[in-house]
């Protein structure tokens, strides 16, 4: 009887381990919660499936990515923009990833706080934004506002290498 007692113990620990890590998760970027509603599966906000995903990820970012002032998101080369998987990240670029410098402080502040490893779509969606900001601040004009847009580029830098190292 006590085994049995042990594995309905243990399975609801994972259950809320489970339900922590989706409030986490939501936490990081709010905006999913609102794109998923009432979206039909036609639209994933990830990106990354594979490893043939994450070369092409690559490639998009070396050929050249433009987050416009009206809020819109392009890819630089037509033939990669022409691609279904590009339409994923057109959709996180402009639906889920912070633009505002309030938001992407919060983000780093949650990422801080943030235990264990990041989740795959929240490691995608930090390192958007983490382009994000580093085009924000190279178009900077004013030195206070490319201060700050280097601030928060160093911040979430620090964020994806602790991710990916464990280390601070």
């Amino acid at each position: 009887m006590l085994p049995w007692r042990m594995a309905i113990v243990g399975l609801f620990c994972c259950c809320i381990k489970t339900g922590v890590t989706r409030c986490r998760t939501k936490a990081l970027f709010p905006a999913v919660s609102r794109v998923t509603r009432g979206v039909t599966n036609v639209v994933n906000p990830t990106f990354h499936n594979s490893f043939n995903d994450a070369h092409l990820l690559f490639e998009i970012l070396l050929a050249g990515v433009h987050f416009k002032a009206s809020g819109d998101f392009s890819v630089q080369d037509a033939e990669l923009a022409s691609l279904l998987k590009t339409r994923n990240m057109e959709v996180i670029c402009e639906e889920l990833i912070p633009r505002k410098l309030s938001d992407i402080f919060r983000l780093i502040s949650d990422l801080n706080n943030y235990i264990g490893h990041l989740h795959q779509d929240d490691f995608e969606r930090t390192l958007l934004t983490l382009v994000y900001t580093t085009q924000q601040m190279v178009n900077s004009t004013d030195e206070h506002q490319r201060d700050v847009w280097a601030q928060s580029f160093v911040s979430l830098y620090k964020a994806i290498k602790q991710d990916l190292t464990g280390k601070n």
